[in-house]
């Protein structure tokens, strides 16, 4: 799926791992995460080589990368609700709930009122990174609701500041809280679902 731009930005899907040719594009996207939430914001996430990466990174996860050129300018991560990571004494799922349950040290495990779904029809979004481009967080985020509705997803998970529910409600969607704003050292942000709607250009 590719999405051409008047700009000349373009909004690429990467699934994991049917288009693992192109992973050149999701190391670009992994150089924004490091430059942006390491570099920029101060974030005490693990990197190396120039890249941030962590254990949901996996070869069953979908990109949304917008890039120029093959350059990422944005980007963010998909994943299903009911995937699970690793074998033994600790299995990660998705990182809200995972953050629920006190697997993930630093984060606050008042993320949700209720326990976060399992279930092949709700997705996650996180490391929603993006330039400061005109319009281009929209895209990605209408990139990603575009993938979701065409997989038969029904609910998108976010994590992320009070800033990323206001977009999203202004961009259409209708935001539910699933817990209180809470805070760490990285900031303040909370836990919110958004049912997957029809895309605009499929309306």
């Amino acid at each position: 799926m590719r999405i051409r731009n008047a700009d000349d930005v373009q909004v690429d899907l990467i699934c994991l791992p049917r288009d693992m040719a192109r992973f050149d594009l999701v190391t670009s996207f992994f150089k924004l995460r490091k430059q942006i939430f390491v570099d920029r914001m101060a974030w005490p996430l693990h990197h190396a080589e120039g890249i941030e990466f962590e254990q949901y990174d996996t070869f069953d996860t979908v990109y949304v990368i917008a890039h120029r050129g093959g350059q990422a300018v944005g980007g963010a991560r998909l994943k299903r609700t009911d995937k699970t990571l690793g074998e033994g004494a600790v299995v990660y799922s998705y990182m809200i709930r995972d953050a629920h349950l006190g697997l993930l040290p630093g984060m606050p495990t008042n993320l949700c009122h209720n326990e976060p779904p399992v279930d092949p029809q709700a997705w996650e979004l996180t490391r929603f990174a993006a330039l400061p481009l005109p319009g281009l967080a929209e895209r990605i985020l209408e990139g990603a609701n575009s993938y979701l509705h065409q997989v038969g997803a029904e609910d998108c998970l976010f994590l992320g500041p009070p800033a990323f529910l206001r977009m999203a409600t202004r961009l259409g969607w209708t935001p539910r809280p699933m817990g209180d704003l809470v805070s760490n050292d990285d900031g303040k942000f909370l836990a919110f679902s958004c049912a997957v709607r029809q895309p605009a250009m499929a309306a």
